[in-house]
């Protein structure tokens, strides 16, 4: 069974950058596709950016396009979500998931058998 745990969330004024982590322990990361997903109150878990086992392939929800990048770390076991320009409407809670589905999937919470417990991201001036 792995374990997620994200870090890196915070206040931050519009505009401004975070660059949230996802470090996981119990299995080898690579197993999984990983993902991260935002969730504001009163709304459902929404994707936000996945990237493949070995890190070749990315994608990412139209609204963050441009703006977000994923990335990974093999050694570190770690997933990161860079976040540049954010807006008000990415206030949310972050969580990064582990998929153990194929490529083609992974846009839905329901693809994502791990999640680690959330990490808060609010933009407001």
């Amino acid at each position: 069974q792995a374990q997620l745990v994200e870090s890196g969330g915070g206040l931050v004024q519009p505009g401004g950058s975070l660059r949230l982590s996802c470090v996981v322990s119990g299995r080898t990361s690579t197993n999984y596709m990983m993902g991260w997903f935002r969730q504001a109150p009163g709304m459902e878990r929404e994707f936000v950016a996945k990237i493949s086992r070995n890190g070749g392939s990315t994608a990412y929800e139209d609204s963050v396009k441009g703006r977000f990048t994923i990335s990974r770390d093999k050694p570190r076991n770690t997933v990161y979500l860079q976040m540049n320009n954010l807006k008000p409407e990415d206030t949310a809670l972050y969580y990064c998931g582990a998929s153990s589905t194929v490529w083609g999937l992974g846009r839905r919470a329901d693809d994502y058998i791990y999640w680690g417990q959330g990490t808060q991201v609010t933009v407001s001036s």
